[in-house]
């Protein structure tokens, strides 16, 4: 039978890395006091790193921001392959030459 994985809230997250930032306390002693396991805050640490480098929302809730980024990306090319097209054809009307 499958464990079912414990969610966590954006803000139980922010504290955790900011306690483990901040160094008065090690590691081990804020994992057995929040219950999570070493490698899940190492975890956060690095996307909490990684929010700092690229501007995204580590902790977003639902999903990720790095997978919303895509989407808008992904709809934003599709929008503009289609407008794209639209010009290439009006271009083909409009260059016809009569005989």
């Amino acid at each position: 039978m499958r464990k079912r994985r414990k969610s966590y809230t954006s803000e139980f997250k922010e504290s955790a890395v900011a306690l483990c930032l901040s160094g008065e306390r090690t590691i081990k002693s804020i994992t057995e006091e929040l219950g999570i396991d070493r490698s899940l805050l190492g975890q956060w640490v690095r996307a909490s790193e990684d929010e700092k480098a690229s501007g995204l929302k580590a902790f977003p809730g639902k999903g990720k921001a790095r997978d919303e980024e895509l989407a808008r990306l992904r709809k934003e090319n599709a929008d503009l392959r289609e407008s794209n097209g639209i010009l290439k054809k009006a271009m083909a009307i409009f260059t016809i030459k009569p005989r």
